[in-house]
């Protein structure tokens, strides 16, 4: 088949997210609250003049678009399945999540598309968890969790057959596509049914709710899909006022001036019917898993960036004698919340461009050697933050603690088997610092290639 007859994975991965919203939409009402939720507060940050919120005409569309979505998987070969599923959507694994150190026992990473074209057309993302089953204590439980898991098969054979169709042709068409999303769309679909008796769940979800959630059902249900917002501190207080009960903290850095890494907030999980089977039929029950989440993306940190804020995370963490909010503010009232100041410190990354041709010209010929720093103090170039494109550990255990039922913020030592997880995955996962420091610096090489093309003509 002629490759012109395929199209692209950015397409695939655009059908698949509308697929999934408009699915999610259906099974958790609440969800479309929240997309008119944020978008009402995107409008109006946009429109506020004093807000001081400059969004481009691409970035408002990726913005309109944006979603992540979060799956927990039971056993190694779903996670290497998915990630051959998600790469025909242009989505590879970045980053390595441990969250045992906030008592969660499953490891994770993001499935994202990398390219700078493709974030802009829909960046699209599933955190995706894998359970530990090692880390059950009690090895009878495990060994059952073990043999439940190994009897199920969440994909169809004709997402499979798919999958190998994409990998061996080198794309799908259009027909074939939309075959795809429907086919990899009900793997995420709710189903009410459990696959265990009411006393098998009872014993899953008294060892780690968690664990009854991944190995009680028929597949790796979607448990929230996530708008982005502009303005996070908003949402919380209108969440309360549309009927949308917000979970009590927002997690990730205080509010800024110019927001850094992740901010993440949601509804509370809903308490949904289930169906237990027994041998007169089925019996009925409850299970809570399912929520709705807002995030607020600002600016990718560098490494000592991360550094920093790590060690102001950990400084709040060790206090106790004041609220929890009033203490992350007062520890990072010392990270600095000035563009130029991030830049010039090595704390953020940023994005170069060429806004004035004609005077980087005019420099150029004057004999000016190339001055990154001039071109920026005389509007020539323009210095834009990195968008943060991936998680933070601490505010995805505090999600899943906040609506898995418990209380407290946990941080333990943990309990990191990256080599084990890719093993699992049956690859690597990428280094979203150095995917940041590519686009940084490639970026940087396009000014200096433009300055130098000057000079030369």
């Amino acid at each position: 088949m002629c490759a012109s007859q395929f199209i692209d994975s950015d397409e695939i991965r655009s059908r698949f997210s509308k697929a999934m919203s408009e699915m999610y939409r259906l099974e958790v009402p609440q969800y479309s609250t929240l997309l008119e939720l944020v978008a009402d507060i995107n409008e109006s940050t946009m429109a506020d003049a004093g807000h001081g919120m400059q969004v481009s005409a691409p970035e408002r569309n990726r913005l309109q678009v944006e979603r992540h979505g979060a799956i927990r998987l039971g056993k190694a070969s779903e996670l290497a399945d998915i990630r051959r599923i998600f790469a025909v959507m242009g989505m590879l694994p970045v980053g390595y999540y441990d969250l045992s150190s906030a008592g969660v026992p499953v490891h994770s990473t993001a499935f994202r598309p990398v390219a700078d074209e493709s974030l802009l057309r829909n960046p699209f993302r599933v955190f995706t968890s894998l359970l530990r089953l090692e880390l059950i204590e009690d090895e009878a439980l495990r060994e059952r969790a073990r043999t439940i898991l190994a009897r199920r098969e969440i994909f169809s054979a004709r997402a499979l057959e798919l999958v190998r169709q994409f990998e061996s042709n080198g794309g799908l068409t259009s027909e074939e596509a939309d075959e795809f999303v429907g086919e990899v769309r009900e793997t995420f679909r709710w189903h009410r049914e459990a696959t265990v008796d009411a006393d098998t769940y009872r014993e899953f979800h008294d060892a780690h709710r968690l664990i009854a959630d991944v190995v009680c059902f028929k597949g790796p249900h979607i448990n929230h899909l996530t708008p982005r917002t502009l303005d996070i501190d908003a949402a919380q207080v209108e969440m309360p006022r549309r009927g949308i009960g917000a979970k009590e903290l927002i997690e990730g850095p205080p509010s800024r001036r110019h927001p850094i890494l992740l901010r993440q907030t949601s509804f509370k999980a809903l308490e949904e019917a289930i169906l237990f089977p027994n041998g007169a039929g089925h019996e009925d029950g409850t299970h809570t898993a399912r929520f709705g989440e807002i995030e607020q993306r600002g600016m990718a940190l560098t490494r000592e960036g991360r550094e920093l804020y790590d060690t102001l995370l950990a400084q709040v963490n060790a206090r106790s004698d004041e609220r929890y909010e009033v203490r992350l503010a007062q520890a990072f009232a010392s990270f600095p919340d000035d563009l130029g100041a991030l830049r010039e410190q090595g704390l953020a990354f940023f994005r170069y461009e060429v806004k004035d041709a004609a005077r980087l010209k005019d420099m150029a010929d004057a004999g000016a050697g190339f001055d990154l720093e001039r071109l920026i103090e005389s509007g020539i170039v323009v210095a834009q933050p990195v968008t943060y494109e991936d998680f933070l550990p601490v505010s995805a255990a505090g999600i899943f603690q906040s609506n898995l039922g418990e209380s407290g913020r946990t941080h333990g030592k943990g309990n990191s088997a990256r080599d084990a997880f890719e093993a699992s995955l049956g690859a690597p996962v990428l280094d979203e610092m150095e995917l940041y420091e590519r686009a940084s610096r490639e970026s940087l090489e396009q000014v200096r290639s433009a300055f130098e093309t000057k000079v030369a003509s």
